[in-house]
C-alpha cells in the first residue's frame, strides 16, 4: 500500500508565508506576484520585507484594484508584515 502525503506551506488559518528579504532584488516583484497570482479566494499571502514597499503596492494597486486587500501588521523602521488577502 503507498501512502500519499500532501505537503501544505500554510497556516491553519489558509496564510502563505513570503519572506521577501532572501529573494534577489531583480526577481522581487515578479515572484511576488506569481504568488499572488496563486491565490485563491481568501487565502492570505503574509508578507515580510525589510523595509515598506511603497512602489510594490502602488503597482498591485495599478494590477489588482480591489481584488486584493493590503493590511498592514507591522510597520516598522526595522521592517514590515502586510497580509495580501485575495478576493
Amino acid at each position: 500500500m503507498t501512502t500519499i502525503r500532501v505537503h501544505n506551506h500554510t497556516t491553519p488559518d489558509a496564510i502563505y508565508p513570503f519572506d521577501a528579504r532572501g529573494i534577489a532584488k531583480h526577481f522581487r516583484h515578479a515572484a511576488i506576484f506569481g504568488a499572488l497570482d496563486a491565490l485563491k479566494a481568501g487565502e492570505t499571502m503574509r508578507f515580510v520585507n525589510d523595509h515598506d514597499p511603497l512602489p510594490l503596492l502602488e503597482q498591485m494597486r495599478a494590477r489588482y484594484g480591489a481584488g486584493v486587500e493590503i493590511a498592514y501588521r507591522q510597520r516598522e523602521a526595522a521592517g514590515v508584515t502586510i497580509d495580501f488577502v485575495k478576493r
